[in-house]
């Protein structure tokens, strides 16, 4: 079978789980997801990770693969669902792949080699300890020393992005973006047929975010949090994970329940924002628009018919 893949993308409470495994029951074939929080264990109800259930049955790749506090870099997702994919189409199968995080998506397909040594944490530790000190500022200064191109184009407070920029070039001697162009593939591994999902009207999809909120803290978000600050996991990566990091007021005794749960609702709606910022660029996407939660079915009509016109059967 060719290296072809589906890909479901979308903004966080989308519907791209209940798409994806539907999907995946009518073509009898496997998910691998593409999720940057999801692969931490135990790390389940705040990152919106199906559950048993939800999967009906099917198979899942790249959940649960790593510990909380455990370095997980870009190159390392695609080295994992490389293989996953490829595990699937060996066995006559087309991978799904699902999930809110873009660049994992976009990596997956490029298949690239990537920038520098993202287990060598030196310069990385190095960074954050100029940010907590000194503030983003000063490392993003630093940054517009060695690489202008990348300063221009970071904003100084997404200090995750700045800091991999400066990693890239203290490891390479070369600016991401040099780095980057030298190791493209010319052309992508796979081929991907992209479908995105989403309301039609930004306030189906805000309320949607709020009720799955209000879900996650029925399901024991709370107590979830708790024990992850507990043992200590909620650090590095997962620290940053949307769902967790809101409520530590709470649990320090510092804010209401009330303010913490508002502040998570507006993250993430703000998350759904920026993810569709990013899909939105991305022209090659099929997009189906829906008006009210109940329209799945139409969301799965027109998803099958848009795979059948791709000779997806």
């Amino acid at each position: 079978m060719q290296n072809r893949l589906i890909c479901i993308c979308g903004p966080t409470a989308s519907g791209k789980t209940a798409l994806s495994v539907a999907l995946a029951k009518q073509l009898h074939t496997e998910i691998i997801s593409a999720d940057s929080m999801q692969i931490y264990r135990g790390m389940d109800i705040g990152t919106a990770k199906p559950t048993m259930e939800e999967r009906q049955g099917i198979p899942h790749h790249l959940l649960d693969i790593c510990e909380p506090n455990e370095p997980f870099s870009v190159a390392r997702y695609v080295e994992l669902a490389d293989a996953a994919a490829q595990d699937i189409l060996s066995r006559d199968m087309m991978p799904i792949v699902v999930g809110g995080t873009g660049l994992y998506m976009d990596a997956l397909i490029e298949c690239s080699t990537f920038s520098g040594d993202e287990t060598d944490l030196t310069v990385r530790h190095k960074y954050q300890h100029m940010a907590e000190t000194q503030g983003n500022l000063s490392v993003h200064a630093r940054l517009a020393m060695v690489d202008p191109e990348s300063a221009q184009r970071l904003h100084p407070n997404n200090l995750k992005r700045v800091i991999r920029a400066l990693e890239v070039y203290e490891q390479t001697g070369m600016t991401i973006g040099e780095f980057n162009r030298q190791h493209k593939r010319s052309i992508p591994k796979y081929t991907a047929i992209k479908i995105g999902v989403c309301p039609a009207e930004r306030q189906t999809l805000y309320d949607r975010i709020d009720q799955r909120v209000d879900q996650m803290l029925s399901d024991g978000l709370l107590e979830e949090t708790q024990r992850l600050l507990s043992k200590g996991e909620l650090t590095g990566t997962a620290a940053q994970a949307i769902g967790y990091k809101e409520l530590l007021g709470y649990l320090q005794d510092k804010d209401s329940l009330h303010s913490c749960v508002e502040l998570l609702k507006q993250r993430s709606r703000n998350y759904a924002k920026r993810q569709l910022t990013w899909l939105k660029r991305d022209d090659s996407i099929h997009w189906i628009y829906y008006n009210r939660a109940e329209d799945f079915s139409y969301v799965l009509q027109e998803a099958t018919e848009y795979l059948r016109n791709q000779s997806v059967q």
